[in-house]
């Protein structure tokens, strides 16, 4: 007893929640508190909150479609080749160049490109050049722009990867807000659950404690004989199964509370004591304005409307890539040349050298196959989403009302259940009346007593599915995230997102 006792104190000191003599004390639990242990810990929950950052990552890296790139080259080549001005005998000449190159180019939201770029070329040569020089330096300094005009046009067209890669955040937030709907409905009915069947092992261990009482009382009146034998029979009859409904009734609060404890990931040992109990107050609920919350509000249509959204910008997109293909290039740039590097860049920045060009360049695929089809494929897309829009609406709206009917009619349920408990406590107290004066037997008292049990149990499950029902019906129209005061936004995304290093 003593190392118990000191065992339970240390355990005390580290957090735990013990009892005297080495037992558990329940833990206790409201159903806020649930809700928020399973929002914060539940492994699968957990899990689910990454995709969102992930596709968060995805965006971001769509976006570097307008990072500026860089490019620096360096080459050298030494190439030996027959002279264009020899005669016979045949001579021969040796080239040595060297490039040392910069450049630097831009996408903008046109879908052109811009580029700036400075050259550097060194070359010798056996023979002189048209200057007479045989080695000599060769920069240029200017900016060359690219723009289609017909496809590939605009912004859409160039931000495509941006625009799917933002969408498809959005997609993966309502993803994740539909699991924490589901997970959070999950845990208030599980709390529920376990509330009923605690209450339901409380009815079987009264109804054991009356049969042992009846059998002590049977044994004495027999003894004393003022009742038959058979009556002992009856009456261990009755405590044999009402022993075997507590031993059940035991076994499902314990393989609820389990499956309380993992979906919650509560690590303190003891029973789960819960604080709060189903609600019997009537709930006002209009249909029509349920059903309006449902199509605004339900994570599976807002998913839904995102992937229309998508395939509508796609669709665009790809008609504009039907279109021909149409380029402007032009470019512009200042050029020296000297036999020195320093005269060379003195000429170049003199600007008396001038190099500008610009063309049109015109494709177009005879046939066009490729393009066409990849619009009407969209087009197809885009018309099958549309119906599983109004498909999933539909749906939705019916989950409404049978989540409505359902409130009211357990609600209806809970008064005829608490008048049954009130008619079945009445005659089981005038069969132990009779009882006393020898009216009625201790199977009449049992039988009895049962009905009594079963009618308080029908009450209990009446209170937690009207609770229940309640539940279902803040699931179906996407309220229940904001009556729990939870739910998961952009900003949190991003907040996931620079947590990783």
């Amino acid at each position: 007893m003593t190392r118990s006792i000191l065992l339970c104190l240390l355990l005390l000191m580290a957090g735990g929640r013990l009892c005297q003599a080495g037992e558990f004390v329940p833990v206790r639990l409201t159903l806020a508190e649930a809700v928020r242990d399973a929002v914060e810990k539940n492994l699968d929950v957990r899990a689910q909150r990454y995709t969102p950052a992930q596709q968060e990552a995805a965006y971001q890296k769509s976006r570097g479609i307008y990072d500026p790139t860089l490019q620096l080259l360096s080459n050298y080549a030494d190439s030996t080749a027959i002279s264009s001005f020899a005669v016979l005998p045949v001579e021969r000449q040796a080239v040595r160049t060297t490039e040392l190159n910069a450049g630097l180019s831009q996408l903008f939201f046109t879908g052109g490109t811009a580029t700036l770029g400075f050259n550097n070329n060194y070359n010798r040569t056996d023979a002189s050049n048209a200057q007479g020089l045989s080695s000599y330096w060769q920069s240029s300094l200017g900016v060359s722009i690219s723009q289609p005009l017909l496809k590939n046009v605009g912004r859409e067209a160039t931000e495509l990867t941006i625009d799917t890669a933002r969408l498809g955040k959005y997609v993966s937030i309502e993803q994740f807000n539909a699991k924490l709907n589901a997970t959070v409905a999950q845990v208030r009915n599980e709390y529920y659950n376990l509330y009923s069947l605690r209450e339901v092992r409380e009815v079987t261990k009264v109804s054991l404690a009356l049969a042992r009482k009846i059998l002590v009382e049977t044994k004495a009146r027999v003894k004393a004989g003022v009742m038959p034998a058979m009556e002992i029979l009856n009456a261990e009859y009755g405590v044999a199964l009402r022993e075997k409904e507590f031993i059940d009734a035991e076994r499902a609060v314990s393989d609820q509370n389990d499956l309380l404890r993992q979906l919650l990931q509560i690590e303190q040992p003891g029973e789960l004591e819960l604080v709060d109990v189903p609600s019997k107050a009537r709930y006002e609920v209009a249909e029509e304005e349920q059903i309006r919350l449902a199509l605004a509000q339900r994570p599976e249509i807002r998913e839904l409307k995102r992937n229309l959204e998508l395939l509508e910008l796609q669709t665009r997109v790809a008609s504009n890539r039907t279109l021909p293909d149409l380029m402007l290039s032009a470019s512009a740039a200042a050029t020296g040349l000297a036999g020195t590097y320093p005269r060379d860049m003195n000429r170049l920045a003199s600007g008396d050298y001038p190099d500008w060009s610009v063309g049109l360049t015109f494709s177009l695929p005879i046939g066009n196959r490729a393009a066409e089809n990849d619009y009407r494929l969209n087009r197809l897309k885009l018309e099958q989403a549309g119906l599983q829009l109004r498909n999933q609406e539909e749906l939705v709206a019916n989950e409404v009302r049978s989540a409505v009917r359902a409130v009211k009619a357990d609600y209806k349920q809970l008064e005829v259940t608490d008048r049954g408990r009130a008619f079945a406590e009445e005659r089981f107290n005038a069969f132990v009346r009779k009882a006393q004066v020898g009216l009625a037997t201790n199977k009449d008292v049992l039988d009895v007593e049962n009905d009594l049990a079963t009618a308080k149990s029908s009450q209990i499950q009446a209170q937690v599915a009207y609770a229940n029902a309640i539940t279902q019906l803040w699931k179906v129209t996407g309220e229940l995230l904001e009556h729990q005061q939870i739910r998961m936004v952009e900003r949190d995304v991003e907040t996931i997102y620079r947590q990783v290093k």
